[in-house]
């Protein structure tokens, strides 16, 4: 991918707005060929396709210059108090490595094994532990998943941690949950191609508990039914009672 020479704008991108200041960052590079090739970069998108080697270095150092201006700004002496001394450089790893990494790094490699005996019965895999962050406060969203499969002879079968690694994949970026069950269902159709595939997460959201009603006992469980699951309401209370025992 050819790099894009930066100039400074003081109109919009897609996506959102961006100010003369930002020319020279390597944001703005990135974000200049996102828009010439007519994509999104919503907080819930993958943006892998887009960073150059080496881009991610640059971009982590970005976050952590702007983080520090933040926290001028929240007025705490980061010279002087050994707290907050690297909190910019650690916030910016943090989000750039860590718990945003779905957006900046491909999906992980997952080897797909073919359905040699013809298996045609219910598989369920699960709880699995999930972390996000809120897209409207980024305050974590913490719970658990769980994933059912009616294959069919033509389908692929995945092992079970790779079940584990799409979907931390998917959760590593700033979400909605409901838009997040979503996500994971189309991946997993993706890859599988199931007879029927059912996702169900139920998390704490500390956009809830931390902050606005502090509300400490809400929880939010929501579901997505594809295929046979949305068909068949025997096979959709069978896995939901199989979930439930566990």
């Amino acid at each position: 991918m050819s790099d894009i020479s930066t100039e400074k704008n003081n109109g919009n991108t897609q996506g959102g707005a961006t100010h003369p200041d930002d020319a020279g960052y390597i944001s703005q590079r990135i974000r200049n060929r996102i828009s010439q090739a007519g994509a999104r970069f919503y907080a819930n998108d993958n943006i892998a396709r887009f960073i150059e080697p080496g881009e991610l270095d640059l971009l982590q150092q970005e976050v952590q210059e702007k983080m520090q201006a933040v926290l001028a700004s929240l007025v705490i002496d980061t010279d002087s108090d050994h707290n907050t001394n690297e909190t910019a450089k650690r916030v910016a790893k943090m989000y750039v490595r860590e718990v945003f990494a779905g957006r900046y790094t491909e999906a992980p490699q997952v080897t797909e094994f073919p359905n040699i005996e013809k298996l045609n019965e219910l598989m369920i895999v699960g709880p699995i532990q999930v972390r996000s962050a809120c897209s409207h406060h980024l305050c974590p969203i913490m719970g658990k998943v769980w994933v059912g499969i009616m294959p069919n002879e033509h389908s692929n079968l995945i092992g079970l941690s790779k079940y584990a690694r799409l979907i931390a994949w998917i959760m590593q970026r700033p979400q909605i949950q409901e838009e997040a069950v979503k996500h994971i269902a189309d991946l997993l159709m993706k890859k599988m191609h199931p007879d029927g595939l059912a996702v169900v997460m139920d998390a704490d959201h500390f956009c809830m508990q931390w902050r606005g009603v502090k509300d400490l006992d809400s929880r939010m469980i929501n579901s997505v039914m594809r295929g046979s699951f949305l068909k068949d309401s025997d096979l959709r209370r069978e896995f939901l009672s199989l979930i439930r025992a566990r």
